[in-house]
């Protein structure tokens, strides 16, 4: 979603709108280009770990078009690769945009393996993966949205790559973002969307992730951890639902080839399997079952734009379509394992963000799709151990999971909640204070958090740029916020700004 829908965005825009470039944007990708990678130009990666398989990516960049390119690669149970277990070549090219995807499979479970790619005479980079485990007493997943090359570093990025212990980062959509320069960015930093306009075309989007991919921060994430990823709007355009979104418009073309286009970058640039549908589950062994959601184009009916629209207690009107909400149910009744992990775009309950008059009901997120949000959160009253994980807002939050009114919620036994969730913040996308003072921000989320109107809300931060550690055992589950200190230069540190527990069982959220 974009921040413009919050109050302390207005100012934000107005001021990257008008604000002068210290430098010249450059007009070529190759600016970018570490030569010492060549042609591996965009790195390595590697997601959708099963415990038997897991998808690898690279791309190559020729000097010179080719009509067909053959790239090598080998996989590994070591990184001097003295143990090759797999090895093939694939055929890439123009018409995917010389990138090269690679289902292995017949893996170990649990197992830490490497890999690489050779063509035109040169190796890439050495990639590290993980397959999914059958049995494990901890799970650990770095939960991410939200990145916007415009508004600085990828520190967050940088910081989760250098983790040793992930078993997956899980990317909740944003990956990248359409707009042209100057219109969603701070300038200051120094960086600038390439193309310089809105995206549209394949071939617009295809430099987009490019671009992006030439970030080191963002490379070596992909580089040290396998990703699950799900799309949220930016992939495609602001506010994009099934048959449009709010920032298409007639003189762009038509939305279904604006939309096809997306959905062929997306799956050419990033490390997934191409499967009918969009959502999926991923199974870890008896103590997590991660169930990724399609909240865009799956299914979603038009956002509305107010909430006196009658509309908004219409029973037609879905986030999810009706095939992909039986399958959420589906795979919640039929999971044994003790953890339940739903991977959400946008915030589930009820909030109420307390900018009177301006904003209060966020109707791009679930809140805008109530009958939908109340029939989910009754289904989930009888199945324990439920969390969301939710991006898009670039804010931080904890939730003990209910929907308004809140007759039956006790905020101090959590009894009448149904589930936690837990919100990541964005990468570096622009949250409150980025143009109006923190002391004022921080006034706001006291306002909000545990209040008369949003009793349920345990934890806000508006304010810091990072990401979500999701730790997972068998008798608790573990949020810890992580901060970077800045995005206007790349730096390591990050630091824990919060952390909280639900114990299995239970759906109180505790320090």
């Amino acid at each position: 979603m974009r921040a413009f829908y919050y109050l302390f965005y207005f100012a934000l825009l107005a001021a990257c709108a008008t604000n002068q470039s210290r430098e010249e944007p450059t007009s070529t990708l190759a600016a970018f280009y570490d030569l010492e990678l060549k042609p591996f130009y965009h790195g390595v990666a590697s997601g959708d770990p099963l415990q038997d398989a897991v998808v690898i990516w690279t791309r190559v960049t020729p000097d010179q078009e080719m009509e067909r390119l053959e790239v090598e690669w080998e996989f590994s149970t070591d990184q001097d690769f003295e143990n090759i277990i797999q090895s093939g070549t694939f055929t890439t090219g123009p018409s995917r945009d010389y990138t090269v995807k690679v289902d292995v499979s017949n893996l170990a479970a649990g197992n830490n393996y490497f890999y690489r790619f050779k063509s035109l005479e040169a190796y890439s980079a050495i990639g590290r993966t993980k397959t999914a485990p059958a049995a494990s007493d901890l799970i650990n997943f770095a939960v991410v949205s939200c990145s916007n090359y415009e508004f600085g570093y990828f520190n967050a990025y940088g910081h989760i790559a250098r983790q040793e212990d992930l078993d997956a980062v899980i990317h909740l959509g944003d990956y990248i973002y359409e707009y042209g320069t100057g219109s969603y960015g701070d300038s200051a930093t120094g960086r600038f969307n390439l193309p310089p306009y809105e995206i549209v075309s394949l071939e617009d989007y295809r430099t987009r992730y490019s671009l992006y991919r030439l970030d080191p921060d963002l490379q070596s994430v992909h580089n040290n951890h396998p990703m699950i990823a799900i799309w949220d709007d930016h992939e495609i355009a602001n506010n994009s639902y099934e048959t449009g979104a709010q920032n298409h418009q007639e003189d762009e073309g038509p939305y279904e080839e604006r939309r096809s286009a997306a959905v062929q970058a997306y799956y050419e640039w990033l490390p997934i399997r191409e499967n009918s549908e969009h959502y999926r589950k991923f199974d870890y062994g008896d103590l997590v079952d991660l169930i990724m959601l399609d909240e865009r184009l799956e299914g979603r009916s038009r956002p509305l734009d107010s909430l006196s629209d009658p509309a908004l207690m219409d029973s037609s009107r879905s986030m999810l379509g009706q095939e992909q909400l039986v399958w959420l149910k589906e795979q919640l009744l039929e999971s044994e394992a003790q953890w339940k992990v739903i991977g959400n775009q946008v915030i589930f309950s009820y909030l109420n963000w307390g900018y009177e008059p301006n904003f209060t009901i966020n109707l791009d997120s679930w809140d805008g799709y109530p009958i939908e949000q109340r029939e989910i959160a009754d289904f989930i009253k009888e199945i324990d151990n439920v969390i969301f994980i939710t991006g898009d807002t670039h804010s931080s939050w904890a939730f003990e999971v209910t929907v308004d009114p809140f007759e039956t919620y006790d905020p101090e036994s959590a009894a009448g909640a149904v589930a936690v969730e837990f919100g990541t913040t964005s990468i570096n996308s622009a949250n409150s204070n980025e143009r109006v003072g923190t002391d004022t921000v921080l006034m706001h989320e006291k306002r909000i958090v545990n209040s008369p109107i949003n009793p349920h809300l345990k934890y806000a931060n508006l304010r810091d740029h990072g990401y979500l550690l999701l730790s997972l055992t068998p008798s608790r589950a573990t949020a810890s916020w992580h901060y970077v200190p800045t995005l206007m230069e790349r730096v390591p540190e990050a630091s824990i700004g919060k952390q909280l527990y639900v114990n299995a069982g239970e759906v109180k959220l505790r320090e």
